[in-house]
């Protein structure tokens, strides 16, 4: 497909995609919410594991995918510090004995038991922020403000990249980006900071949509060249084809993984 019909087709995706997610964020309860977040998480798992894994560790992949679950349900859901450490370490050590007596190549399985553990570090234990940010006071405001940022950074950081890039940022990991363009992304953070600011979000002071705007901006980027190292690593160009146009879901989610996150802590710490 040429470069007009991926365009052509990414138009369509999102036309159909962002209403669908705005009215989720407005009107799904809190475990609804939830919910649909463990669905996500778990399609990202999914393509995770069959870019990392070899195709005779499909049961394997399946099993971190049910462990990845049991992770997110405990860190949402946990209401002390056992339960919330068990739901990380239950599942480490599932996992593990998984391998123990499944290990097949003993020059691999080292490899692959660190790939299912990062897996479940890299995508359940980051997007289960999302869920903790929207259970906070003004939850849908930051979701929302997150989301906006994002797309802000992404879009200003694309035009101006294409515009006026000359330098690259990093050309092992993601040849196509440049310094400008990141530059550009961080200045589209704080504008989508201040947009939100004005239109919804009359709570967030000057200094905050400063520190939002080039925090979320520049975690986003980083979430982006963290996916793109792992793609490289493991020799494919996208993480799937589940969405017309944007290839894989995990191909969405990467500067969202590490936006929430920054973002929940942020206004934990400075909204208490």
């Amino acid at each position: 497909m040429d470069g007009r019909g991926v365009i052509k087709q990414r138009i369509i995706t999102a036309l159909i995609a962002l209403p669908l997610l705005i009215l989720c964020v407005l009107y799904s309860s809190q475990g609804l919410f939830a919910g649909l977040i463990f669905i996500v998480s778990a399609l990202a798992l999914h393509e995770f594991y069959r870019m990392a894994l070899p195709e005779t560790r499909r049961l394997e992949g399946s099993l971190a995918v049910a462990a990845g679950m049991f992770c997110s349900v405990g860190l949402v859901y946990a209401t002390s510090t056992p339960a919330l450490l068990l739901s990380i370490v239950l599942p480490c050590l599932f996992l593990a004995l998984v391998y123990l007596f499944r290990f097949q190549d003993m020059q691999t399985v080292s490899r692959d038991l660190s790939v299912s553990l990062l897996g479940l570090l890299y995508i359940p234990l980051l997007l289960s922020h999302a869920v903790l940010l929207r259970a906070l006071p003004a939850g849908r405001d930051w979701i929302f403000l997150v989301l906006f940022v994002v797309m802000a950074s992404d879009t200003l950081a694309y035009f101006i990249g294409r515009k006026c890039g000359r330098h690259r940022l990093y050309e092992a990991v993601s040849p196509k980006k440049t310094i400008e363009g990141s530059l550009g992304g961080l200045a589209g953070g704080v504008l989508g900071a201040t947009i939100c600011k004005i239109w919804f979000f009359a709570e967030l002071s000057s200094v905050d949509v400063i520190f939002v705007g080039i925090g979320v901006g520049s975690f986003s980027q980083l979430g982006d060249l963290v996916e793109s190292l792992l793609k490289r690593s493991f020799g494919v160009k996208d993480s799937g084809t589940l969405i017309p146009g944007h290839g894989g879901i995990l191909d969405r989610l990467d500067s969202l993984l590490f936006a929430f996150p920054i973002t929940y802590y942020y206004a934990v710490w400075m909204f208490a």
